[in-house]
């Protein structure tokens, strides 16, 4: 009998990663954080320029109609000027256009600056994904978790630095915005490297081609309703909530950090026992009863707050499983797959605010979320009738999973 035990290799850190990637994912933060930055605003805003709600939404209208637009072409574009370069292009626009929408003096002049604004994201989005994943290591499991805790840092401090600054000036996020992202340009212009070879040309309809693809065309519809349940959620509920930019800013940095939480720690560990497509329509459910409860509590303030921030529990896992599933389920370059379900995932959050805010004028406060609740049972139903073309967004789930629960699990201990 061998008197040597045998040694596991430790799990990678996710935590351990090249400088570049780094610098890319404090890039992803900011560029996150304009998202949900104008959000405590919305009702200031509305109030010093004399606009609508329904005006007021616009802001997030043109900035996600014009990402989802540019979304289509973002691959296209990286794979002439580089990974590197489009990064860079996309956020000196995002700081150009922040400058703007700052220094406007009306309503419709910010509308048009988020929608620049909007196009740099684009860019700047669809390329950090596949550069995290190309170069993180631990692999694509460790990346995406990565990326996804990007996501839920920059969604919960976005609301509550736009209620900080914007209890001083509703201009206070757009300067700080613009800000810490000319930071976030020139660590990646110092840190990270020139791309290594020139990348493979990619044909400009090459994100139309992916959505050929019935899987990828499946996650994207699903993805599609889900993102008019998730800002319906994230941009209409400032309205009913009535607090001012301070006590907006808290609840959302609530309902960010819930979101980051579940993304990171509890999704990788949920998708060890069940399969992605199962899991999304479990979370779409829940997200759906949510919704629901939202629009039965939407006069009752505390109320709506809890079902807020549940909200964000829920969405925090669908957002890791819908992008790992897209991202693991063809075998297209992540680019193009990223650049074909963000186009279409962001068109449903373009839809989502100003229909809303007609929809609480025209009706009843509670009807916005009776719509998102509606829209988060189409992408269950989606889901299921299409379970068949899904086997490849399941295949291989449970490694993928591991390692991610692994990295996770790991890191905590």
């Amino acid at each position: 009998m061998s008197g040597h035990a045998t040694t596991v290799p430790a799990a990678p850190s996710m935590w351990k990663q090249p400088t570049a990637v780094w610098a890319v994912v404090f890039a992803s933060v900011i560029a996150f954080m304009g998202i949900g930055l104008v959000d405590p605003i919305l009702p200031a805003i509305a109030k010093d320029l004399d606009a609508t709600p329904a005006q007021a939404e616009l802001l997030f209208t043109s900035y996600l109609l014009v990402t989802a637009l540019a979304m289509f072409f973002s691959s296209w574009i990286s794979s002439r000027l580089g990974a590197k370069r489009t990064l860079l292009l996309g956020l000196v626009i995002i700081v150009v256009f922040a400058l703007g929408a700052a220094l406007s003096g009306s309503v419709d002049e910010i509308i048009g600056f988020r929608a620049g604004w909007g196009l740099g994201n684009a860019l700047f989005i669809s390329t950090a994904l596949a550069t995290i994943v190309g170069a993180a290591s631990g692999g694509a499991g460790s990346a995406i978790v990565l990326y996804e805790a990007a996501l839920g840092v920059g969604i919960a401090v976005g609301p509550l630095l736009g209620g900080l600054l914007g209890n001083i000036s509703w201009r206070g996020p757009f300067f700080g915005t613009a800000s810490l992202m000319a930071i976030g340009f020139i660590a990646i212009l110092t840190v990270l490297k020139k791309d290594p070879a020139k990348p493979a040309p990619v044909k400009i309809t090459a994100a139309f081609s992916a959505l050929r693809r019935p899987v990828l065309a499946l996650l994207a519809a699903t993805a599609f309703f889900y993102n008019v349940a998730f800002f319906i959620l994230l941009a209409y509920s400032p309205f009913p909530l009535e607090l001012g930019a301070t006590g907006l800013g808290f609840v959302f940095f609530g309902w960010g950090v819930a979101l980051a939480i579940t993304s990171v720690v509890v999704a990788p560990i949920l998708l060890r026992h069940f399969r992605r497509s199962r899991l999304l329509m479990v979370v779409l459910t829940a997200l759906t009863v949510d919704l629901i409860a939202a629009g039965l509590v939407v006069h009752n303030r505390t109320g709506l707050i809890i079902a807020i921030i549940v909200g964000g529990l829920i969405l925090g896992i669908s957002n890791t499983v819908l992008t790992e599933a897209v991202m693991e389920s063809t075998d297209l370059p992540r680019s193009v797959a990223s650049s074909a379900y963000s186009g279409v995932r962001f068109l449903g959050g373009a839809v989502a605010p100003p229909v809303g805010a007609l929809l609480a004028a025209a009706i009843a406060p509670s009807a916005p979320y009776y719509l998102a609740a509606a829209a988060a049972l189409i992408g269950v139903l989606i889901l299921i009738l299409g379970r068949r073309a899904l086997v490849s967004a399941d295949e291989g789930h449970e490694s993928a999973a591991e390692e991610a629960a692994d990295i996770v699990l790991g890191d905590a201990a």
